[in-house]
């Protein structure tokens, strides 16, 4: 036989009989199909898909499969990087030039903790690779763009369009060529004719005949295949459409200090219509609604160096912080209700304020050469009243802005604008401007006052000039007064019209202020970060008074008291006493030398004085009083410390003998009253006469023997005092907890706190109750000090103390109260949570704050080091003594949760000195009483755990170790022993913490269960800082924890899996967030603990769910496992942890075939098939045991795909996701760039190709709409006859199934609906629903993924015993690949976009619709295409009996629904340069989908 030719070796011999055979062969498309060709019976290793089965030692393969290669990538895949995790101290970033910390060296503890808490270095965890987890994954819009860079630009055909004259010429030819075609009968060859005749001939290919080897070809054919290929698939794929994706956990914000909505304020200049003496000038905002002033004052002085020179004997060198004249103002709480309120005062004279202020009224400055003598008499008593009486001041006038006025007239300008304001506008500007802006304002970031939301960050900076000023009214200073102005104001009629105005100018810049001012100076006086040059004139920031709470904590040393005089009432008191001034002095002693210079000074003056004056109203027995003094107040305070009021009559005129200052009366406040900060409103009384000695430790209610009153020692001063500190909490119940605990540190009984005297022998019962009451403390100081009040309390757990020589449990007590405060901020505070409901609070003080005591970065460790303060650690001392427990305790104990483990307990014998201690005498007297549930809550008890289906053996084991507990009771015969020789090390918070969780009952293991995540989050750093600390980080995982810790952790994951099964139905909001929580702690022990152990706690919970979901089948349950399985397996070591490395062995079964039930994939092998590579195709139990966390994947997808888990088909999309999100994060991770680190990957996923093809007849048939685009209606114009055999649906395959048939000699009657084998799953066979086309494309992208990467003779080896039929299924698979990803043409629409549009419809498959589609027209003898369209435009084609996945698709022009028509729709809204890259985008996709098809189809033909 002679030598066939090289090019003919690979033409199919196959004949006709064979077509007819695999045409008219109904192919079964039942996707149980697979699973029933190969069934076997159930051995005894083999575990459902829907169970978890235990997972290998991975401690324990580690050791015993010593890595092969020495170094490398794949190296790198055997084992955790060893800089995996470390723990930074990093320095806290400090706004200010200079660090805010107290003055005095010699302060008191508390003072002494609260500045460590505010200047030491935050201590954050390091994971250096998280950001390598899918949680991080980059397939977002912006990193795909950047990955995207530099594509090739794809040439396709259906792109190229031709000009617009050969297009009209190519219409005329096909025209004429139709016209010619309908003219000849048909049933013949002759229409081929004119296309033979009309068609142009092809190029000449090169060398095509020339004599090559096949395997040469084939080689070339690689070659070409493999050059230029993009390496990373999925950045050619869009993103799935997802939220935030559940397993992204947000790095919580950096603590930080406060601050509202900035505004920069400019005070440029004030002029009067004559200038006659020095004016002063007052900044404050006020809120009318709230009726609270809202700031501090800001001081400021625009008068001339001349006018200046008038006041030169009274004031020292002024300071440049007092030169300032622009300020920044926050405001945390907007509102149109805020109000800028300017003061001025002048220096005091004789006469009241009307008087004073008539020359103002009357002269003009145009009348000066008229009046010149009278403005010289007038300025020339001004200099004798500022020589004498120049340190006193008298009110004069006030105006205010409306200041959302302005602001909104300003933003709704193009441009910086000067806006004046005079009295005449005033008439009706206040409530027309603010109509008229009301709809153009922005929406407040913050939360806002009022109903409508207020943004002051927006509006373009305003020049605004204030003309008219009112006349202060002496009677009417008080604030009450001012808010009935200002609420008057906002009246069109406005009463305050009517009234004469002071005329004058004032000039101020109203702008947002900039994120970084230079030249600021804090409340404090401290230079703000930058200030370059410190002789330049600052900016002030003024403190905010907000007008509702502000729940922050403090971050920065802040101390400052705010005095503020508001009235007098001298009218019973004999003698004269009327031009009224009060003297203000803080005193640190009694004698007159004692007074601290501490009080701030106001403008043009020095910084700190050591008194202040009020204004003084002229002739006023009953003055109201405006002043604000500020006062820096010490950082530790004493009983001496106290505020001295000196009352005095100024005497205006001058006369011989006649004293400036008479003193009329005294009072005082002291600073401390039982050692906390005395503030409030007063209604002091006030002495005739002065102050006895040691009258600062007294309150002047006190009637002190012998001192003379006025109105009989009644209250006659009222006062108001505000601290703005972040030392004193101002909160009793806080001040009670902290006062006693530093008096645990100091050891100095007795301790008197508020009216009690504290001794020793009683101080366990008042520090257990101080504890208690941080209950009932107020929200807001408890938030402020948020960050100091936990670290005491974490102080209190690891450290108990020792009192009266014995050591007090206060573990239970901590934990109860951590609980209750945790949950009163999640309630309360809960716009501040983030998508898994951790308040940004706590986890802000859990990444940055939060540390083990005495955890020095420099110290080697913490079990080591003593108990002194080390300056990382939380304070604490040596009187703190410390229990180490059993180490053969297992924690996990089935206790009765109604007893209290606290030695008050009556019911428990001796002196328990432990929680160790009192569980053991709970066992001894009771027993275990094993009848009671663990998930004992609220007084609803599950059933036992001996009879739960769901409960975890691990967990039974450790129950049945309870007895355990006795062994270790000998220790504490011997305990108070250890006390008087060396301190036992200090207990470990995370163990303390597991223990007393788990034994927690009642209201307080329901409040840890709510907000789990943070109980979970504090351990795992506890856990890290003793691993750090201890230097066992290096250490085998095996040895870091002690057996009593790690059974609780299982009983605590046991329980909580229990809760999450058991109340899923009820509460499925906190099940939710219990879930997830669960998931991110598991998710962190894989880092820290034995790896094996984490999994079998998985296992614990994959159990205890997979029980109830087989008995009620619920969604619900199953979504909320997808959800933990997508955040544990977020791990960034997710591959290592899957043992890629490691070799698939078969099983111990004689049998090497799984049934049905168990592997979803076992059709694909057979007995003669190596079961080392069945092994890693199928999800069977060697896989899922060494592949652990991707058998749980591909079992999830595999469990929920199955058409048969009909209940479960809302979940496609769920869980096709996670699989899409894990290949996309491995795709793009640098540690698998390698393609043999990548193959190693891609070998974990390799079940996946099974799952998919039998998943093939629920996929979405991408084929049915392949050509849409090309037919000439477009996208609106699709049409689909009643069989689905129009011309351009038949062009979509390789050979009509009708035509095929007619060429194999066959005839049939009744039409068949799909051009392929494939397309075989007709309408019954869809009975469960079809996939959506997003989840099918997503499902396909992951299986071409995994065909790309994975080792090439792995795939040949199976694909050689892969039996006919499952090979068809394959090549169908990669057939519907081709559909799926092939590209469409894109047109970028102009002014002619129409026109464009239909030229590409009409010849995107011009070349099938001319040839192919006649060829076929000619074979069969029927009707032609237009004829077809005519009749089926008629009526005469019946429905398609099974037609698409849509069924008939006659309106599919209607089907706005349908994917095509909205992303083409979409498109039509698109930038030229944005429908450019999406077919750049596009056709790179189709390209490398087509490669790795045919890499794929190569791999088939050359398996023997």
């Amino acid at each position: 036989m002679a030598e066939r030719r090289a090019f003919a070796q690979k033409i199919s011999r196959t004949v006709a009989a064979e077509v007819r055979k695999q045409i008219a062969g109904q192919y079964g498309g039942s996707p149980q199909l697979f699973k029933n060709l190969n069934t076997g019976t159930i051995t005894s290793n083999t575990v459902p898909l829907t169970e978890a089965v235990e997972a290998v030692d991975f401690e324990e393969y580690l050791i015993t499969h010593p890595p092969i290669v020495e170094s490398g990538p794949l190296r790198d895949l055997i084992e955790f990087p060893p800089d995996d995790i470390e723990v930074i101290y990093t320095p806290r970033e400090c706004r200010t030039v200079v660090q805010a910390i107290p003055e005095e060296g010699d302060t008191d503890r508390h003072v002494r903790d609260c500045a460590r808490s505010y200047t030491e270095d935050w201590a954050i965890v390091n994971r250096k690779y998280h950001k390598l987890g899918t949680g991080f994954n980059p397939n977002s819009l912006d990193k795909q763009k950047e990955r995207q860079k530099g594509l090739p630009k794809q040439v396709f055909e259906a792109d190229e369009l031709p000009d617009s004259s050969s297009y009209q010429d190519d219409q005329d030819d096909l025209k004429r060529r139709s016209m010619s075609i309908d003219d000849t009968p048909r049933g013949s060859w002759a229409c081929s004719i004119f296309d033979l005749k009309n068609s142009l001939p092809d190029s000449l290919l090169p060398h095509l005949l020339d004599r090559a080897p096949n395997e040469e070809i084939d080689r070339h054919n690689e070659d070409q295949r493999k050059t230029n290929r993009h390496r990373e698939l999925f950045a050619l794929h869009p993103a799935l459409d997802e939220e935030d994706p559940i397993e992204r956990h947000c790095v919580p914000e950096v603590p930080k200090e406060h601050f509202g909505q900035r505004l920069l304020v400019k005070c440029l200049s004030l002029k009067f219509e004559i200038e006659i003496e020095p004016i002063f000038a007052s900044l404050a905002l006020y809120d009318v609604k709230e009726k609270k002033k809202i700031s501090e004052n800001f001081f400021f002085d625009l008068n001339s160096e001349q006018t200046k020179a008038m006041l030169r004997p009274h004031i020292q060198t002024a300071a440049i912080s007092t030169l300032a004249r622009s300020a920044i103002f926050s405001i945390t709480y907007p509102s149109q209700d805020v109000f800028l309120v300017i003061k001025l005062e002048k220096v005091l004279q004789q006469g009241d304020i009307g008087e004073c202020a008539e020359p103002y009224m009357v002269f003009k400055e145009s009348d000066a050469t008229k009046n010149k003598e009278k403005l010289e008499k007038l300025r020339s008593q001004s200099e004798q009243f500022c020589q004498r009486l120049g340190r006193y001041r008298m009110p004069f006038a006030w105006t205010a802005i409306h200041l959302m006025n302005i602001v909104n007239s300003a933003g709704s300008l193009e441009r910086d604008t000067e806006l004046e304001m005079s009295l005449s506008e005033r008439k009706g500007s206040w409530s027309e401007r603010r109509n008229s802006s009301i709809m153009g304002r922005r929406s407040l970031e913050r939360t806002t006052s009022g109903d409508e939301s207020c943004s002051l960050t927006g509006f373009r900076p305003a020049t605004l000039t204030i003309t008219n000023f009112f006349k202060q009214e002496g009677d009417r200073l008080s604030d009450e007064d001012l808010y009935k102005f200002l609420a008057d104001m906002r009246r069109p009629s406005s009463v305050l019209r009517r009234l004469r105005p002071i005329t004058a100018q004032l000039k101020l810049d109203i702008s947002p202020a900039p994120e970084n001012p230079h030249y600021c100076l804090t409340p404090d006086l401290l230079q703000v970060k930058p200030y370059p040059d410190s002789r330049v004139r600052p900016t002030r920031e003024i403190l905010e008074f907000p007008a509702r709470d502000v729940y922050v904590p403090n971050t920065t040393y802040r101390n400052l008291l705010y005095v503020n005089p508001q009235s007098l009432n001298f009218a019973n008191r004999q003698g004269s006493a009327r031009n009224i001034t009060v003297k203000v002095q803080f005193m640190n002693g009694e004698d007159p030398n004692n007074a601290m210079q501490v009080i701030f000074g106001k403008s043009s003056c020095a910084d700190f004085y050591k008194e202040a004056y009020t204004s003084v109203v002229y002739h006023n027995r009953s003055p109201d009083f405006h002043d604000e003094i500020k006062i820096k107040l010490p950082a530790s305070l004493s009983d001496h410390h106290h505020i001295l009021f000196t009352f005095y009559h100024v005497s205006c005129q001058q006369k011989q003998n006649t004293l400036l200052e008479t003193p009329v009366g005294y009072t005082w406040i002291p600073m401390l009253q039982n050692g906390r900060l005395r503030t409030g409103h007063f209604c002091l009384p006030v002495s005739l006469e002065k102050p006895p000695q040691s009258y600062s430790v007294l309150s002047p209610d006190v009637p002190l023997p012998g001192m003379k009153w006025v109105d009989n020692h009644r209250g006659v001063f009222n006062v108001e005092v505000v601290a703005v500190s972040t030392i004193h909490t101002q909160d009793q119940y806080l001040d009670r907890f902290f006062a006693l605990v530093h008096a645990l540190d100091e050891h100095m009984f007795p301790v008197r706190i508020g009216d009690m005297r504290i001794m020793e022998n009683n101080l366990e019962t008042e520090l257990k109750s101080s504890i208690a009451a941080l209950n009932s403390s107020q929200l807001e100081p408890v938030v402020r000090f948020l960050h100091l009040l936990l670290d005491k309390l974490v102080l209190l757990v690891v450290r108990p103390p020792v009192i009266a020589g014995q050591i007090v449990n206060l573990g239970q007590a901590s934990f109860e109260v951590i609980a209750a405060i945790v949950n009163r901020l999640h309630k309360y505070l809960d716009t501040s949570q983030d998508m898994h409901g951790r308040n940004s609070l706590l986890s802000s003080y859990i990444h940055y704050v939060f540390r083990l005591p005495s955890t020095d970065p420099n110290s080697p460790s913490p079990d080591i080091q003593s108990s002194l303060t080390g300056p990382g650690g939380l304070g604490g001392s040596v009187h703190y003594a410390t229990m180490a427990r059993s180490a053969v305790r297992p924690a996990s104990l089935n206790l009765n949760r109604s007893r209290s483990l606290s030695n008050s307990n009556p019911d428990i014998s001796g002196t328990p000195t432990s929680p160790d201690d009192e569980v053991r005498s709970i066992i001894g007297s009771k027993g275990l009483d094993r009848s009671n549930s663990w998930v004992h809550t609220m007084g609803c008890k599950s059933a036992p755990w001996g009879s739960s289906p769901g409960s975890a053996p691990e967990t039974m084991q450790a129950m049945e170790r309870c007895g355990n507990r006795m062994s270790s009771h000998t220790e504490s015969a011997s305990f108070l022993q250890t006390l008087t020789g060396r301190l036992p090390t200090k207990k470990l918070f995370h163990e303390e913490l597991a223990l007393q969780w788990v034994v927690s009952s009642g209201s307080v293991r329901e409040g840890a269960l709510q907000q789990a995540w943070f109980f979970f989050e504090l351990m795992v750093k506890s856990i890290i800082h003793h691993l750090y600390f201890a230097e066992r980080l290096e250490s085998p995982r095996k040895n870091r924890f002690p057996e009593r810790f790690m059974d609780d952790i299982t009983a605590l994951v046991s329980t909580i899996a229990g809760d999450i099964v058991s109340r899923f139905q009820k509460d499925l909001e906190l099940v939710e967030r219990l879930n997830t929580s669960l998931a991110f702690f598991l998710n962190d022990l894989l880092s820290i603990m034995d790896r094996g152990f984490v999994f079998t706690l998985i296992r614990t919970y994959w159990k205890q769910v997979s029980t109830k979901v087989y008995t009620l089948q619920n969604p619900t349950l199953e979504s909320l496992r997808l959800d933990f399985l997508r955040i544990v397996c977020s791990h960034e070591h997710y591959v290592t942890l899957n043992l890629p490395c490691s070799l698939l062995t078969p099983p111990a079964s004689p049998s090497p075939s799984v049934s049905s039930a168990t592997s979803q994939s076992s059709g694909f092998s057979t007995h003669v098939q190596d079961q080392k590579i069945a092994n890693m195709f199928e999800l069977s139990v060697p896989f899922r045991e060494q592949h652990f966390m991707a058998g749980l994947v591909l079992s999830e997808l595999s469990v929920i795909l199955d058409p048969d888990n009909e209940g479960m088909f809302g979940l496609h999309k769920k869980v096709v996701s996670v699989v899409h999100n894990l290949l996309s994060s491995h795709d793009s991770d640098p540690r698998y760039a390698d393609p043999e680190v990548k193959a190693r990957v891609a070998m974990l996923y390799l079940p996946l190709i099974g799952i998919v093809m039998e998943t093939l007849p629920q996929l979405h048939d991408f084929t049915e709409s392949l050509n849409q685009w090309g037919r000439p209606g477009g996208p609106q114009g699709v049409t689909v006859g009643s069989n689905g055999e129009d011309a351009e649906a038949e062009g979509n395959s390789m050979i009509n199934q009708t035509v095929a048939m007619a060429i194999a000699g066959t005839t049939t009657t009744s039409p068949m609906s799909r051009p392929s084998s494939f397309l075989l799953s007709s309408q019954a066979n869809r009975q469960h629903g079809s996939f959506s086309a997003e989840s099918s494309r997503s499902l396909l992208i992951c299986l071409l993924w995994v065909l790309k990467n994975a080792d090439e003779l792995v795939l040949q080896k199976w694909f050689t015993d892969l039996s006919v039929s499952q090979l068809n299924r394959l090549l169908d698979l990669l057939y519907l690949c081709v559909s799926c990803f092939e590209y469409k043409a894109h047109v970028v629409f102009t002014m002619q976009g129409k026109k464009a549009f239909e030229r590409m419809n009409s010849l995107t498959f011009k070349k099938s619709k001319d040839m192919k589609a006649k060829l076929e027209e000619a074979i069969l003898g029927s009707i032609g295409a237009r004829q077809e369209m005519v009749r089926r435009s008629r009526g005469q084609l019946e429905r398609s009996p099974s037609g698409s996945a849509f069924g008939s698709q006659e309106n599919l022009r209607w089907r706005k629904d349908m994917t095509h028509w909205r992303q083409n729709s979409e498109r039509l809204d698109k930038t030229r340069a944005e429908l450019e890259h999406e077919a750049l985008i596009d056709g790179n996709l189709a390209t490398e989908a087509n490669l790795i098809i045919l890499d794929t189809l190569e791999i088939i033909v050359q398996t023997d």
